[in-house]
């Protein structure tokens, strides 16, 4: 809404310039800055301050908005995503409208940029201040909306990650709804054997926490379903769920197992990555939760035998996926991620049957894994006596289809894999490539340490070049360069486990488009890395866990935490306020093309019937909008604007950027 403002007062302009300690003021001069400001049309006081967003800093603009009678504020400083609203929120304390701020950011644009050029960064500041105070005398006053929130979470993903939120809403006495595409929670955790650096059992860490969550009476488990739309706005979302058909009826299944004893059809276990076979009526791990069976109807021939033997008669073919609508106020995405699938040619992975992947060998190493916690290369089933683990595959590499980022978990994963290979084994020969070790966390340098000093694992550091098989005993020869002692080495061993990157989960694209939100390497990108890393570009939506980007189980936890309790500051206030940068429509020029509401991608704008027009108009609903500029852009007629970014505005940032004072 925009508040009637007398065209007759005043433009008075403060210009406040901010050192940021010697970020800006290192390079350029605020006190040249400040000089130039003042001769700015319309800008009748103008100073300078070491730190501008500080209690004294915020004290010094509240003071001058009284005492000069400022009615429009320009702060030159960093960057708005940093600060915008703290000026903003000064703005409002000292009874200016909040709306009636603009902040030139002199810092990301400028100094950052031109740190050994300080006459042109001078010049530039001078142009984004006086861009800036062009743009504050055109700004009109706005009124933010409140609206009511709803208490209750959805939590899009069943890892570890999703239950750590989820436990922590429910126990805050907030209804929760966790949506997981598989069949029960746990996530990538669940297929692990232990954890570093204190090798404790994943399963008896992430058990309980599933268990607690499958019976708390504030979490519903939605399994085996998908997010297929989403409506509404913070506080206000309307979600629809499909879930999908086990053609086994929950309320009615025991997780007796006996569907799975008797059948006659195996198909590839996606939980121990494809080295086991399962049945078509199954269960992923025997700690699932919920602890019902499912069956894949992809595989199933229907024989009828598993419906002869379930005596709870909990067997149902004629199911169909059921379609659930959901009022929610706020959103956690904790979807995860997948293992990179080695694409390197010269490591031979999907060639030689004994390169194995590093979740592979998580699988083989759990004691409830396709081997029982007995270690054998899938060639022969023989246990190995030679291993060597190749770091980074996939991570670090420029080349097309790899990572260039550090997947962070890597490093770790093989020394734990080396360390319990080691204990179960003493005698083996376990050999370990890297490029360099990062043990990045507590106690990991440590564990680093101990692996190499008291299990006499060998680290080499050099890549592998080549991996090549001897077709007679399908041990694995591989080349490579121990940079150390600059030299090539030929290594003769069993069995080659390559550490793959973490990359960004394929499927969650789907979700990521519904929601709209925006993405770095496939990660989900925080609002600010720094100041708000839990929180989205999307009002009300949180972002938790490896979603967001690669890291180990401790920091998946603390942010799962930090997402659940951004979530609960949220719904606990009742209340959210809605920025009123939303679009207008002047019907008058209005021709009903549709333009807008075929661009739209928040589905904000309709078309409705106006007084005394013939046709139908378009409609801008403002909660829904969130102020991305598309149909005022595209509308033909210019009959569309934006308020707080509407044409004079922009218009008067065009011209003062073209004119020198």
């Amino acid at each position: 809404m925009v508040e009637k403002t007398d065209k007759n007062d005043e433009i008075r302009v403060g210009v406040f310039v901010c050192h940021c300690g010697t970020n800006i003021a290192a390079v350029v001069s605020p006190e040249k800055l400040v000089e130039y400001a003042k001769k700015i049309p319309g800008v009748v006081f103008a100073t300078d301050y070491r730190f501008m967003c500080s209690d004294p800093g915020q004290e010094l603009i509240k003071q001058k908005i009284k005492e000069e009678n400022l009615n429009r504020v320009v702060v030159a400083a960093c960057s708005p995503r940093m600060h915008e609203a703290t000026f903003r929120r000064v703005c409002r304390e000292a009874g200016l409208n909040q709306f009636l701020f603009e902040q030139a950011n002199i810092r990301e644009q400028d100094s950052w940029v031109h740190m050994k050029q300080p006459d042109k960064a001078l010049q530039i500041a001078k142009d984004h201040v006086r861009i800036a105070v062009a743009k504050a005398k055109n700004l009109q006053s706005l009124l933010a909306q409140e609206v009511d929130v709803e208490p209750t979470c959805l939590i899009v993903g069943g890892g570890i990650a999703g239950i750590s939120a989820a436990l922590d809403l429910a126990t805050a006495g907030y209804k929760t709804y966790i949506i997981e595409k598989d069949t029960t929670i746990g996530g990538r955790m669940a297929q692990l054997d232990k954890t570093f650096p204190t090798m404790d059992c994943s399963a008896c860490i992430l058990t309980p926490k599933m268990v607690d969550t499958g019976q708390h009476p504030n979490i519903e488990l939605l399994t085996y379903s998908e997010v297929k739309n989403v409506e509404g706005f913070v506080g206000n979302f309307e979600v629809t769920v499909e879930k999908k058909p086990r053609y086994i009826i929950e309320d009615k299944c025991t997780g007796c197992g006996e569907c799975a004893q008797i059948c006659p059809v195996y198909a590839p276990n996606e939980f121990d990555q494809g080295m086991a076979p399962r049945k078509a009526a199954y269960l992923p791990f025997p700690q699932a939760v919920p602890l019902i069976y499912t069956i894949d109807r992809d595989k199933c021939i229907e024989c009828g035998l598993c419906i002869r033997v379930c005596e709870s008669k909990a067997i149902d073919f004629d199911q169909k996926p059921e379609t659930l609508t959901l009022k929610i106020g706020t959103i956690i995405i904790t979807t995860g991620y997948d293992p990179y699938i080695p694409k390197i040619e010269e490591y031979g992975y999907g060639r030689y049957e004994n390169v194995i992947t590093g979740i592979q060998m998580e699988r083989l190493l759990s004691s409830f894994g396709p081997t029982g916690g007995k270690v054998k290369r899938p060639s022969d089933l023989t246990e190995p006596k030679k291993v060597l683990f190749i770091h980074c595959v996939g991570s670090r590499n420029l080349q097309d289809g790899q990572m260039p980022y550090c997947s962070r978990v890597c490093c770790m994963y093989t020394a734990k894999q080396a360390r319990q290979y080691k204990e179960k084994h003493p005698e083996a020969e376990i050999y370990v490539s890297f490029i360099d070790v990062r043990a990045f966390g507590k106690g990991y340098e440590e564990f680093y340490e101990i692996v190499q000093r008291e299990y006499g694992v060998n680290y080499i550091r050099g890549r592998v070049a080549e991996i090549r098989e001897d077709p007679k005993t399908k041990n694995l020869i591989a080349r490579l360069e121990d940079t150390f002692l600059n030299r090539l080495i030929e290594l003769e061993v069993n069995m080659v486990v390559l550490a793959t990157a973490i990359v960004a989960r394929e499927d969650a694209k789907e979700i990521i488009g519904i929601l709209r939100l925006s993405t770095d390497m496939g990660f989900i990108m925080e609002a600010h890395p720094k100041l708000r890393p839990v929180d989205t570009l999307s009002d009300g939506i949180f972002v938790a866990g490896v979603a967001q980007g690669p890291k180990d189980i401790p920091d998946t936890v603390a942010q799962a935490k930090g997402a659940a309790a951004s979530a609960i500051a949220l719904m606990g206030k009742g209340k959210v306020e809605i920025e009123p940068y939303y679009s207008v429509v002047d019907i008058t020029k209005c021709t009903g093309c549709r333009t807008c509401v075929n661009l739209c991608p928040y589905q904000a704008i309709s078309m409705v019937r106006a007084p005394g027009k013939s046709h139908l108009v378009s409609s801008i609903n403002q909660v829904l909008c969130k102020g991305c500029g598309t149909c005022a852009a595209a509308c033909p007629n210019s009959a569309i604007s934006q308020c707080h970014f509407n044409d004079q505005q922009v218009f008067a940032q065009i011209l003062s950027a073209l004119e020198e004072l």
